[in-house]
């Protein structure tokens, strides 16, 4: 095993240092190679660990932001809404600052000012002002996530392993990581701001430690052939139009963060509510889909080399979406956590493959998949929380059920690169 993986780390080297077939290998290189490798791995996965922990660290203290700025259930929404407003338009400012600066300028300047947020979100004096913070949270977030996902599709492309379901598993633990430290400093101080200083620090030192080790360029992909014709093209616009492809993809994406979403969000209340299930029970909802996700992520590279990515994102959505509409129909406790466990295997390489698609299309497609992506999972909640309002959970969940089956229905519609179709 340990001479194959050499092997495959010598022939990486060799396409990307542009090494010929007659010149001999130096002792040690795939060693360093390796050490590249592990090096760009962990820091761009401290990117996704910083994303995860710095939206999960504002979100565990939403019930002390509004009994501080005294706000409203509406108002709450309303400020979660807003930072889905901020995704949805950073699509043109981050396409810009993708090719002027870079993924790893941007990724660094975009983890900077959010990890700087947070302690003016502690101190925000009144709801406007908030309302403007977390709507420049979103847009920083717009900006890490396509950052960080271009980051690590160059990875792969550079060092021909796959790295993305793993690096968004550590999306999911930074999440957790923040829970964690909430309950924390709960313990020890009340005050919001030492708190968020604190958090501010781990993500300032994270960024610190990463800088180093992530990609100074990222990897454009091959121009496609133009027939016959070899004179220069006019210059296009700044924000070309998306092509199909890029739109079929960003539909996945965000109906594929809308399933994952809301099950985080909506997932206790219906074992509450509907299924009847005991108190201490229905946070087992969010723990089974955490659980899930977090350990496909963990094994989706695997399946991705074994499968390609075309198959596991039609065949998981699918999964998902009939799984958990079995579950509704059957109806009860034990069904519900069997179809919340569909979704968390089903959906959890959606995220992964999909980014890793838009990536081979170039900054733009990306930059327009990551901001439907993080739209769908900011405001998908919201809208499950509208239909149940007007019908019944049962109903809300019913549309999680189908958002999960138009992902599959989408991904019929991208053309996969070839080594990710089987």
């Amino acid at each position: 095993m340990l001479d194959q993986e050499l092997g495959q780390d010598v022939e990486a080297d060799r396409r990307t240092t542009g090494a010929g077939a007659g010149e001999q290998e130096r002792p040690g290189r795939g060693f360093r190679l390796r050490d590249d490798f592990r090096r760009a791995q962990l820091a761009i996965a401290a990117l996704f660990w910083a994303l995860g922990f710095q939206y999960g660290t504002w979100a565990s203290r939403l019930p002390t932001i509004k009994a501080r700025l005294d706000l409203s259930t509406a108002e709450v929404g309303l400020l979660l809404m807003a930072c889905g407003a901020g995704a949805a338009a950073s699509f043109p400012l981050v396409a810009v600052l993708t090719k002027r600066l870079g993924s790893r300028r941007l990724a660094c300047l975009s983890a900077v000012c959010l990890g700087l947020l947070l302690p003016a979100l502690a101190v925000a004096p009144d709801y406007p002002v908030a309302l403007v913070i977390v709507c420049c949270d979103g847009i920083l977030v717009g900006c890490l996530n396509v950052a960080m996902n271009a980051q690590g599709a160059a990875l792969e492309v550079v060092y021909d392993r796959r790295s993305m379901g793993k690096f968004h598993a550590t999306f999911s633990a930074g999440s957790l990581c923040a829970a964690l430290l909430a309950s924390g400093m709960n313990l020890l101080t009340s005050s919001l701001l030492a708190h968020f200083a604190v958090a501010a620090a781990i993500l300032l030192l994270l960024i610190a430690y990463a800088r180093p080790g992530l990609l100074p360029q990222d990897q454009q992909p091959e121009p496609e052939p133009k027939g016959e014709s070899t004179q220069a093209e006019p210059k296009q616009r700044r924000l070309p139009l998306p092509s199909r492809v890029t739109i079929w993809m960003g539909l996945a994406m965000a109906f594929g963060t809308v399933t994952e979403g809301a099950m985080n969000d909506w997932s206790a209340l219906y074992l509450k509510n509907v299924a009847k299930a005991a108190a201490e029970l229905a946070p087992m909802g969010i723990a089974v889909v955490s659980v899930m996700m977090v350990l496909a992520r963990v094994f989706a590279d695997g399946w991705r080399a074994r499968w390609g990515d075309a198959r596991i994102v039609r065949v998981g959505s699918a999964l998902a979406g009939l799984g958990l509409a079995v579950a509704l129909l059957v109806g009860g406790v034990v069904p519900a956590l069997l179809g919340f466990a569909c979704v968390g295997l089903g959906v959890a390489a959606v995220t992964p493959c999909v980014y890793m698609a838009a990536a081979r299309q170039g900054s733009d497609a990306l930059a327009l998949v990551a901001a439907m992506g993080t739209t769908g999972m900011l405001a998908g909640p919201a809208v499950i929380g509208f239909i149940a309002s007007a019908s019944s959970l049962a109903w809300g969940m019913g549309a999680v059920a189908a958002s999960a089956v138009l992902v599959s229905l989408c991904s019929t519609r991208i053309n996969w690169p070839a080594n990710a179709e089987k």
